[in-house]
């Protein structure tokens, strides 16, 4: 049985304060996390929620993926920078162009994110959060489309693209060249099981797909920590 993706998981110097930043910007319901942590729940059951884990080191470099926001108009797109900038966001400069419609900001935390400019294709019918943008090779995107049994939905030019069978968030990969990992990613998927699934099972099928078992072993809560085929940090967690 395969397992699904529940959540996307940031490492944060101030988990709560972070939180408090992205449920203002989504509109999305603060939660006690199943850990004692703290999450942000999508407002469809189907999607995957945020979680916010205590992480004491600091970030080095641009982060290897980041969420691309959607937006239904110029306007839209207006008072969403806007109220991003007034909970705590930032602007900041990643080499984009002037003529480019998308604006790029920062969380309090530094993590970079992007306010897509209105009548986007790509991102039509995603939600909120139309695309998770990783940093990744055509090899990781056949993986994590294999892993999650999301199909492919842009595979051109070693670019990749995948989506759930219910819609939602894309998950993407820019391809060649991928930019040299530089410690821990602070942001990671986080899977679970469904009930009565056999875990080593699942986690045997990942390593048959191409993921490594890490030296970490099990952490807090029994997760097991694996690396993807570009050597990403992700968790196998039991049923949720």
């Amino acid at each position: 049985m395969t397992s699904r993706l529940f959540a996307i998981c940031f490492h944060a110097t101030r988990p709560t304060d972070l939180a408090r930043f992205w449920s203002g910007v989504l509109g999305w319901e603060l939660a006690d996390d199943p850990d004692g942590e703290v999450a942000i729940l999508p407002p469809d059951a189907a999607g995957f929620r945020i979680r916010f884990l205590p992480g004491r080191e600091p970030k080095s470099g641009q982060n290897r993926a980041h969420f691309d926001l959607t937006s239904a108009s110029p306007e839209d797109q207006r008072r969403t920078v806007a109220r991003a900038l007034e909970l705590g966001g930032r602007h900041i400069d990643v080499g984009q162009l002037p003529e480019e419609g998308h604006t790029v900001l920062a969380d309090p935390d530094g993590n970079e994110f992007c306010v897509i400019e209105a009548g986007n294709e790509f991102l039509a019918d995603t939600g909120s959060i139309g695309a998770l943008a990783c940093d990744g090779t055509q090899e990781v995107g056949y993986f994590w489309s294999e892993a999650l049994r999301w199909p492919l939905v842009w595979d051109q030019d070693q670019e990749t693209a995948i989506q759930s069978p219910n819609g939602g968030t894309k998950i993407t990969w820019g391809g060649p060249p991928v930019a040299p990992k530089t410690g821990t990613n602070r942001l990671f998927f986080e899977l679970a099981l469904p009930t009565g699934a056999d875990r080593e099972a699942e986690i045997d099928r990942l390593v048959s797909l191409g993921a490594t078992r890490t030296d970490a072993g099990e952490s807090g809560g029994g997760r097991a920590q694996m690396l993807d085929p570009d050597g990403n940090e992700f968790a196998v967690q039991g049923p949720r």
